[in-house]
């Protein structure tokens, strides 16, 4: 594949980065390689493909052609040195801290975050052995005050699900590069084309690819992006990078593959035993619809500003959480880490409470009403029935998603019939209740 210039803009290399043409056929649309394995050229080959001492393919629960591109496309728009492609954004999380993490270890996670990743870290990781210190998002001093020698990791959103909160990147990146553990960040809601992480002292990058990525909700996926930048090289606390490995021959790591450590015992450790691999139909779903990703972005974010404005004039609206309103406690957050927009995933709470916002969904007519962000259709949710269900009412009001919460995903339809929609369901929903 020609190499691409380091100068091309965040448009080209959406289109371009990691899809080259079929070198045998000539297409232009790169292709699927719906294959499970690959043939050796012969006994040596196949002996330096499995001791990790040549590059190539195995067996697509490792790696697959498809999926490699869709991890070089993603890499390179998020400016990290390498990916990893998982089955779901779920996977990706559990994915990025399974090199990091052991038993009795502990990450320490913002509380403003999706429902089911603070299911999964406050819960079910318990099964590993791994514990969560869950702290205020708002505020940074409190990450500085959860470390301990036990501390191996730092997990947030940049623009957390559901309420579009943003967090202080720079000063918990801080926290982090003082306390010796990588920063992890979930870039889902922000897409790389808002937010670069990196830029602000990330180590690993995580996404859903469900959402904004693959854009049209057809295609689950998930990935983990590395910087290349956290030194693993003789740090104790990371045994599984910095030591040598049993199952490859003593082979450590961080000294053979340097920059490429976290990822390479992402593809070779990770998923070969996790076996949480993307399948190559939904990457290059996803791979395709990453190439109009700035396209649609721009118009999720001017129609899910212009919703949030209309909202936070409408009788029937007791509050919109919305970063790119003057009105947000985020806003100057908003400006600082996402110029470009601050998302199109938002709350607002609908007067009358739980049985009002149970209500709302059903009066909407272009919203659909599903568990989902990040298409191109209209959403609506109410996150305290639905996502974040399992959460106790204290975890529900910190995470943003209490009882009158309704969770809009604004699509791209033509912004005056997504006002309009809204309109009509708030003032039939308050005609109903009187």
């Amino acid at each position: 594949m020609k190499k691409l210039h380091p100068q091309y803009g965040f448009n080209t290399l959406a289109v371009h980065a990691g899809t080259a043409p079929d070198p045998t056929t000539g297409a232009r649309c790169f292709p699927i390689y719906q294959t499970s394995s690959y043939v050796f050229d012969d006994a040596d080959h196949a002996a330096s493909l499995f001791n990790l001492q040549a590059p190539g393919f195995i067996y697509s629960r490792l790696s697959n052609p498809t999926v490699a591109a869709l991890e070089e496309k993603l890499a390179t728009l998020e400016g990290g040195r390498g990916g990893t492609v998982t089955s779901s954004g779920h996977a990706a999380e559990t994915l990025a801290l399974f090199p990091l993490m052991a038993p009795g270890m502990e990450v320490i996670v913002a509380n403003k975050l999706y429902g089911g990743t603070i299911n999964l870290m406050g819960k079910s990781y318990r099964k590993f052995g791994w514990s969560a210190v869950f702290v205020d998002a708002d505020n940074p001093e409190d990450f500085h005050r959860a470390v301990t020698e036990k501390t191996r990791a730092i997990f947030v959103e940049n623009l957390a699900n559901p309420g579009g909160v943003v967090v202080d990147l720079e000063a918990i990146a801080k926290v982090a590069n003082e306390a010796g553990v990588p920063l992890v960040v979930d870039n889902t809601m922000a897409t790389p084309y808002l937010s670069q992480p990196f830029e602000w002292g990330a180590d690993i990058v995580v996404h859903s690819t469900t959402k904004f990525l693959s854009g049209q909700g057809n295609a689950l996926g998930g990935v983990v992006i590395d910087s290349g930048k956290f030194a693993w090289l003789g740090n104790s606390k990371y045994p599984s990078l910095s030591e040598p490995s049993p199952e490859y021959n003593g082979l450590t790591f961080a000294e053979t593959f340097g920059d490429l450590a976290y990822t390479m015992y992402s593809h070779a450790i990770s998923l070969r035993d996790l076996g949480c691999s993307q399948s190559p139909m939904n990457a290059w779903i996803t791979l395709n619809g990453i190439e109009t990703l700035p396209l649609r972005i721009e118009r999720h974010c001017s129609n899910a500003l212009a919703v949030a404005q209309f909202l936070e004039k409408h009788p029937n609206v007791e509050w919109v959480s919305h970063a790119g309103l003057r009105s947000s406690p985020y806003y100057e957050l908003g400006k600082k880490y996402l110029p470009a927009g601050t998302g199109s995933v938002f709350t607002f709470g609908v007067k009358g409470g739980y049985e009002s916002g149970i209500k709302m969904l059903e009066m909407v007519e272009l919203f659909s009403h599903v568990a989902n962000f990040g298409d191109t259709h209209s959403l609506i949710l109410h996150p305290a029935s639905t996502t974040h269900r399992q959460l106790s009412e204290e975890q529900l009001i910190e995470a943003g998603a209490g009882a009158e919460v309704i969770r809009l995903s604004v699509g791209i339809e033509c912004l005056e019939d997504l006002i309009a929609d809204l309109d009509q369901a708030l003032n039939s929903l308050y005609r109903s209740s009187n």
